[in-house]
């Protein structure tokens, strides 16, 4: 199974980094479901700008937070490339 690490643009231009096995489940999830995380919830609508497939949910995991500690410069740099 792979798991996907992705980027959301949030409503107030703010970034959020998650990962999921199913993109499309997640992303509406973040718009349109409780399921969503807690910070998307106030920031809707969010729009999917950058994907990236992992073998596993460890590789996911270390990516997520990898990305995670990049600055935003850094974060808009790795979805424009």
């Amino acid at each position: 199974m792979s798991y996907f690490v992705y980027i959301l643009e949030c409503s107030d231009n703010t970034l959020y980094t998650g990962i999921s096995t199913d993109i499309d489940r997640r992303l509406d999830e973040h718009n349109n479901s409780d399921k969503g995380a807690k910070y998307t919830k106030i920031r809707r609508p969010v729009k999917l700008v950058y994907t990236e497939e992992q073998d596993d949910r460890s590789s996911a995991s270390k990516r997520e937070y990898a990305i995670k500690k990049l600055k935003r410069k850094e974060k808009l740099e790795l979805i424009n490339a």
